[in-house]
């Protein structure tokens, strides 16, 4: 089978599950950490960035799934404080 057929299948798999893929299996396994709440800190260690500054560069970009997790949480903070106030 060629290279590029199986990774054609993989990318639609992903795809199908609601994964988001990036060009590189680590990458992709590092936004999943990130989207599991990981931090930026252990990320570079197990990339082996010399720098957090390296890895925050690469991995800037929010996934739709860690887009609405932030959101969502900004929402009950700002609804708590209103809440509280009353």
């Amino acid at each position: 089978m060629p290279k590029s057929s199986l990774f054609s299948a993989f990318r639609r798999i992903l795809k199908q599950a609601g994964i988001y893929y990036l060009s590189t299996l680590s990458s992709t396994r590092m936004l999943l950490c990130l989207e599991a709440g990981a931090e930026m800190k252990y990320i570079q260690e197990r990339l082996g960035h010399g720098s957090i500054m390296i890895t925050s560069d690469i991995y800037s970009h929010i996934s739709k799934k860690m887009d609405q997790k932030n959101m969502a949480q900004f929402e009950k903070y700002i609804n708590n404080i209103l809440n509280s106030s009353k």
